[in-house]
């Protein structure tokens, strides 16, 4: 299995209103200290994928914008609000309280 595949299904084992950093993620798939990978694994899935690419934001809680995601920022945080993920007016997560803890 390769690094991305490695990847991907790690974040399909997080629970729907649950989200995981790009950090934790790479942990899981035992990669640890390759969270830039992960951010580029899931960079390359269509948004309608299996992989729930939207529930890995960044180790602030943010979504992590970019201008190269072509509106899939904004995507991404309807995707988590719809799915029960708050945002406080800094536009974070409670990461305490939405983080998935397998």
């Amino acid at each position: 299995m390769n690094a991305y595949e490695r990847i991907y299904d790690t974040v399909k084992r997080i629970p729907y209103g649950k989200v995981a950093t790009y950090g934790q993620i790479a942990d899981l798939a035992g990669m640890p200290r390759k969270a830039r990978l992960v951010g580029y694994a899931l960079f390359r899935v269509a948004p309608e994928a299996d992989v729930p690419w939207h529930r890995v934001i960044n180790f602030k809680g943010e979504v992590s914008e970019s201008l190269f995601r072509q509106g899939n920022d904004y995507l991404q945080r309807s995707l988590l609000e719809s799915e029960g993920i708050e945002f406080n007016a800094l536009g974070k997560v409670n990461l305490g309280r939405d983080r998935w803890q397998p």
